[in-house]
């Protein structure tokens, strides 16, 4: 895949849908490729997470431990998906088990480029900011709505 390619896929991404074609160049320039086989893991629940990873070809499934400790598929993820974004700003750990269902190629993007770009760009930033609300902002949107069946349960 070209550079332009890449920054192109990069701009289709949703948390880089707003940054500049430049800030995608640093992004694409700076990322490292990664190719996984089949049936081979990207990386593990639980692990420590420095980089996020946009999937450039393939598909990978997503799994995470259910509550008697055994992996259950909760979803996948295409081309243009990004895996792990909250590792690029901040140390944490892996939240699910990634498989390539079939042979895939990602770009491996690592928490000390994408911090030395919000220093360049603090914009980026704000964008991140904007963004993390509008996810808190859905979710806790998602839990008035089951609130009435815990009302209920504590009712009981």
């Amino acid at each position: 895949m070209a550079l332009n390619d890449d920054i192109t896929l990069l701009s289709r991404v949703p948390l880089f849908s707003d940054f500049s074609e430049e800030m995608l160049r640093l992004i694409a320039f700076g990322a490292e490729r990664k190719s996984v086989a089949r049936n081979r893991p990207l990386f593990h629940e639980g692990s420590s997470a420095d980089c996020a990873f946009v999937i450039l070809s393939g598909g990978f499934k997503l799994l995470q431990r259910n509550r008697k400790g055994k992996p259950e598929q909760i979803g996948e993820a295409v081309a243009g998906d990004l895996l792990g974004e909250l590792a690029i700003i901040s140390t944490t750990n892996r939240k699910m088990t990634v498989v390539a269902l079939e042979d895939s190629e990602v770009m491996r993007i690592h928490r000390p480029m994408f911090r030395r770009m919000m220093e360049e760009y603090p914009e980026i930033a704000a964008m991140l900011q904007a963004r993390i609300r509008k996810n808190l902002a859905g979710m806790l949107n998602e839990i008035d709505q089951l609130a009435w069946r815990f009302e209920e349960a504590v009712d009981n």
